[in-house]
């Protein structure tokens, strides 16, 4: 029963906390009168039912205190407010000790000031209390009455609620990625199958043509062989109707009737791949419809926490002797459980700063021209896939060279560095940037800033400040609404992919590589300047080269003020990702925040650009020349040509196992269709193709310029002396009959690769 009473009772001071709120701003209002005797009136009894007096005593005490003031028999005055909130914020504290099964007292003391106050026992500055007509109640449009009939609204049955543990329904939304990652395998392995079955199309294509063609040369060679073995024709039987040919014939047919039996199989499998595609579709429908249900049952309300939040300010300004008044905006917003859970004390302890650091006392600020009562506010908005948290204050801002000559004197920064006021605001995040001495000099934001941003940073969040100098200072949460899953865009530095969240993606462009290669480069989009970074440099990698293409790809990203232009070797694309915590001792390092599972089984790490970017920025530079970059040992690429895919997967696995990246074409036109994008360092290529065959696809690369220095190996059936030399006229390098040696396949692409594989020579 003492479990069921805690329960009930968070909810109803919760409750209440808002109608204080309420009465707060509008004391005259008696509508938060009303709602509070109510939620006091239900929380005592239910107290005593649970047989616990200390609590209901108090509450009994605080209700006669509202009781006389619905009746107008008191003002609750300046100091009735301020009673009340200390009474609540008791009574929270009981059921906290209550719900950690530890005892309580009974609070005389304070139930003597409740009721002194209700009967008349507390003088009130009645003059200026009866000039204020704030402070007096207003009355009800509608009379009070019990029952489903009162605050003009009719009641409605609650709806069934079913309770369920945290943890099992964090299993369950795990479970729902994992089967996220299966459907992603299973689409990616279909493609794969769908892609086998269409190069098993051509394949039977190109078998019926040459059947239709072997039918014909074997007719006309029978008919010339009888010609010639008879020179007077038998008019008895026709050439093609003796047994010692009918075999033969027999032969060629039965191989087009097994061409034609695969060709029927060929349909088969295409009908059932269309059937498994409808199926994985539909799948993958209640698959979506199943997590996204699952993720609603673990959003609940920001406003679940302001309650707390308002706890907690009223004793940061209790402690302070200060005056504060909170102010939200947007708040009924949703967050994933989770998320909301890991930031509560972050933002407790943000809240304390604003009020104990942040805010001027009530002299300074009168001084200052401002009211006495400082504002925190705290303003919540999505966009995209984020949460926007926006904590902020009316304060003394933040003092900015004091955190420039700290930073020079830790070695952060160097003493002749430009930097802006966003770069000197970020260095407060650093771990251990200021001591409990110096806060008074660094308006306090240092102390614990470090935590709150490393808490931000775990949940793929961003945080940015904004401070201006005797009117206050704002932090800007951008928060993941979910930690299940995101939309990622892929990309590639080296032979590495990478993914990044796509809420911090503005878009994608494309630099010269004469603009990428500038000091200082910048990228315009959007009438905003992108300042152009390296992706390898930034995490220790070789530099971007993006072999093949005529421009550098550029990630365009935004961060609060951030505006970078990631230069990087190839982007992917985007999709939907299932994020995996990585463990403590890789989310440590700057930039990496979790990882993903690909439809290949493959791990892919979760980059956050903007740190990244910003420790380039403010971390000091060595005056001394750098040592000379190691030399980058890129993969040579080798394209195989054939029409045959066995040839293909035969010849490109023999190249992986010694390394090389491998890229295949089906014929000539496919070929020259794949160098558009990457010109390959080295081709195998085949004669007799469909569409293009080898000779003319040669001929072609042998007359662009872009091309014509790629060295060709022909790899052919056709042995003879003509073909052999008519492919030397045309400019290849390398000759070689089939089936090869897999020995001197490689030692002629080595020979051939030498200047290009350093890592060979």
């Amino acid at each position: 029963m003492v479990d069921l009473f805690v329960e009930e009772a968070g909810d109803l001071l919760d409750h209440a906390d808002g109608l204080l709120a309420q009465l707060r701003e509008a004391p005259g209002e008696r509508e938060p009168v009303i709602g509070l005797q109510r939620d006091l009136h239900t929380l005592k009894g239910s107290a005593r039912m649970a047989g616990i007096m200390a609590v209901g005593d108090l509450g009994h005490a605080m209700e006669s205190l509202l009781e006389a003031a619905a009746e107008q028999q008191l003002e609750l005055g300046r100091g009735g407010i301020p009673l009340l909130e200390r009474g609540f914020d008791r009574l929270h504290a009981m059921i906290t000790r209550i719900g950690a099964h530890r005892t309580i007292e009974a609070e005389d003391a304070l139930i003597a000031e409740f009721n002194a106050r209700a009967f008349g026992h507390v003088a009130e500055e009645s003059t200026e209390i009866a000039s204020d007509p704030q402070t007096r109640l207003k009355p009800l449009s509608a009379p009070i009455r019990d029952g489903a009939e009162d605050e003009g609204v009719t009641t409605r049955a609650p709806q069934e609620q079913v309770r369920i543990r945290a943890d099992l329904l964090d299993r369950l939304v795990n479970y729902a990625g994992e089967v996220a990652i299966y459907r992603a395998r299973l689409e990616q392995q279909l493609g794969a199958f769908r892609g086998a079955m269409g190069e098993m199309a051509q394949t039977n294509t190109r078998l019926r043509d040459q059947l239709r063609r072997l039918d014909i040369e074997t007719e006309a060679q029978i008919i010339a062989r009888y010609q010639r073995e008879h020179e007077v024709a038998d008019q008895t039987f026709d050439p093609l109707e003796l047994d010692r040919f009918s075999t033969l014939q027999q032969l060629s047919r039965a191989l087009s009737e097994s061409a034609a039996d695969m060709s029927s199989l060929q349909g088969t499998l295409d009908d059932l791949i269309r059937q498994y595609e409808t199926l994985l579709l539909q799948q993958s429908r209640v698959s979506s419809e199943l997590q996204e249900g699952l993720m609603r049952t673990r959003m609940v309300p920001f406003d679940a926490l302001v309650p707390r939040l308002r706890r907690v300010l009223r004793q940061a300004a209790s402690e302070t002797g200060k005056h504060v008044q909170l102010k939200l905006d947007g708040t009924q917003g949703e967050l994933d459980r989770n998320v909301l859970e890991r930031m509560t004390a972050p933002l407790e302890h943000m809240l304390r700063n604003a009020v104990a650091h942040g805010l001027e006392t009530p002299a300074l600020r009168r001084d200052a021209g401002k009211p006495e009562e400082g504002t925190v506010r705290i303003a919540m908005r999505r966009e995209g896939s984020e949460v926007v948290l926006e904590i902020g204050d009316d304060g003394r801002g933040l003092d900015r060279e004091a955190i420039r000559r700290r930073g020079e004197e830790r070695g952060l920064i160097r003493a002749d560095a430009v930097l802006s006021d966003g770069d000197l605001n970020v260095l407060i995040l650093e771990s251990g940037f200021s001591t409990a001495d110096e806060v008074s000099h660094l308006a306090g934001r240092g102390v614990g800033m470090d935590v709150v941003a490393s808490e931000v940073r775990q949940l793929g969040g961003a945080l940015d400040i904004a401070s201006r100098n005797g009117e206050g200072t704002s932090f800007t949460l951008r928060l993941p609404q979910t930690l299940a899953v995101t939309q990622a865009v892929f990309v590639k530095i080296g032979e590495t992919n990478f993914a990044v969240p796509i809420a911090s993606v503005r878009g994608v462009g494309r630099i010269s590589r004469d603009a990428f290669e500038q000091s200082g480069a910048s990228y315009r989009y959007g009438d905003e300047d992108y300042h152009v970074h390296d992706l390898g440099q930034l995490i220790g990698q070789p530099p971007a080269r993006a072999e093949g293409q005529l421009q550098m790809p550029l990630l365009l990203i935004r961060s609060g003020e951030l505006r970078a232009a990631i230069a990087v070797d190839q982007i992917v694309g985007n999709r939907e990702i299932v994020v995996k915590p990585v463990g403590p001792q890789v989310a440590s390092i700057p930039g990496i925040f979790g990882a993903t599972i690909m439809g290949d089984g493959g791990v892919v790490v979760i980059l956050d650009i903007a740190p990244l970017v910003r420790r380039q920025a403010v971390q000091p530079r060595d005056t001394k020349p750098a040592a000379p970059a190691a030399v980058s040992h890129r993969v040579p690429l080798v394209m195989v040509v054939d029409d045959s895919v066995t040839m293909r997967k035969v010849t490109g696995r023999i190249l992986e196992r010694h390394n090389f990246e491998v890229m295949v074409a089906r014929d000539g036109i496919d070929a020259l269709e794949h160098m558009v994008e990457r010109v390959p360092d080295l081709m195998l290529l085949d004669i007799e193709m469909p569409r293009m065959d080898g000779y003319e696809l040669a001929i072609q690369m042998k007359s662009e310029p872009r091309l014509r220095d790629v060295p060709i190996v022909m790899i052919t059936s056709r042995t003879g002396e003509k073909h052999r030399q008519r492919a030397i006229e045309i400019g290849v390098e390398r000759y070689l009959g089939k089936p090869y040696q897999e020995n001197e396949l490689v030692r002629n692409v080595y020979e051939l690769l030498k200047l290009q594989r350093h890592d060979n020579e």
